[in-house]
């Protein structure tokens, strides 16, 4: 049966040798990039005629380039291979490309359809995480800059994965904390981020409660302290207390006997005046002294004048 289809398809060919091979190719380039529009036709290229919506860009013939439109605006030029080069393409370069190829003879050799398509680079996506409970909900987000822009989104967590085609958020729940990927891509371009997600979910209330407890614990801890420290000082300052009250009183005897201070060598009439004042007598009982005996004054005998002879 292959056979018969090989004898039939060469018999179209030489009973048509004009058939066109028509060859259709996308072509996916970033902005502000150059691209390369290359011809499938095998062979050296005599004639080869480029269109974009199927208005004449440029012609290649006998190696002369023939431009159909503004150099500067086209921002395109031929090579010697057929292959159309643009340089720093924009969004509005996006359409359908179209070569026609010829012989030198003017047959038509090829016909070829190329879908160029120009996009932006993808932004970076932004990876947030909410708990509740037991349950993770991971959210990936990409800031459309416009609406023609399209992205695949996929989210990814260990061996779950979770994958969107034209939108710009995806969320994604589990019951399962681990690490989560959220991977951005288009036809010119890939961007991720990673994120470590913990959630311990009914553990929280336990932990709460255990660190509750132990501040409990050290706050009870912290005022017992001080209050044993507190009674422990009131009890030193009593017993100084009552040792200070003895030496307090063999003071106040030691300055009733004390003597008073020498005067000075050369007093100053200052300390003249202070030293005649008189001194406070202190209050003190003292026992009556019975008043000593005074000794006894012998009477001197009188001289009575002699009398003369």
């Amino acid at each position: 049966m292959n056979f018969r289809r090989i004898f039939l398809v060469k018999c179209l060919l030489l009973l048509f040798p004009r058939v066109k091979c028509s060859v259709t190719n996308w072509i996916y380039t970033a902005v502000n990039e150059t691209a390369l529009l290359s011809i499938a036709a095998a062979g050296s290229i005599y004639d080869a005629t480029w269109l974009r919506d199927r208005q004449r860009l440029l012609q290649i013939k006998d190696k002369k380039v023939k431009y159909y439109v503004n150099k500067d605006q086209c921002r395109c030029k031929i090579l010697l291979n057929g292959t159309l080069q643009i340089e720093h393409v924009v969004k509005e370069d996006s359409g359908k490309y179209t070569v026609t190829v010829y012989q030198d003879d003017g047959k038509l050799k090829a016909e070829e359809d190329i879908m160029f398509i120009v996009q932006e680079p993808v932004p970076q996506p932004i990876l947030s995480a909410e708990c509740m409970n037991k349950t993770v909900s991971v959210k990936c987000e990409v800031k459309q800059k416009s609406k023609d822009e399209t992205f695949i989104i996929e989210l990814t967590q260990d061996k779950s994965k979770k994958i969107q085609k034209n939108a710009t958020k995806l969320e994604l729940r589990t019951q399962y904390s681990g690490t989560f990927t959220c991977v951005v891509k288009n036809q010119v371009s890939k961007k991720k981020a990673e994120k470590v997600i913990k959630c311990s979910g009914q553990l929280d209330l336990y932990l709460i409660l255990g660190i509750a407890g132990g501040a409990i614990f050290f706050v009870i801890f912290v005022i017992l302290l001080i209050y044993c420290i507190r009674k422990k000082k009131a009890e030193r300052l009593e017993d100084d207390d009552e040792e200070r009250m003895p030496q307090a009183r063999r003071a106040d005897s030691e300055m009733v006997v004390r003597e008073l201070p020498q005067p000075l060598c050369n007093p100053t009439p200052k300390q003249l005046r202070v030293q005649q004042r008189p001194l406070p007598q202190p209050q003190v009982q003292q026992q009556a002294v019975p008043p000593r005996p005074r000794p006894r004054t012998q009477q001197q005998p009188t001289n009575h004048p002699r009398q003369r002879p």
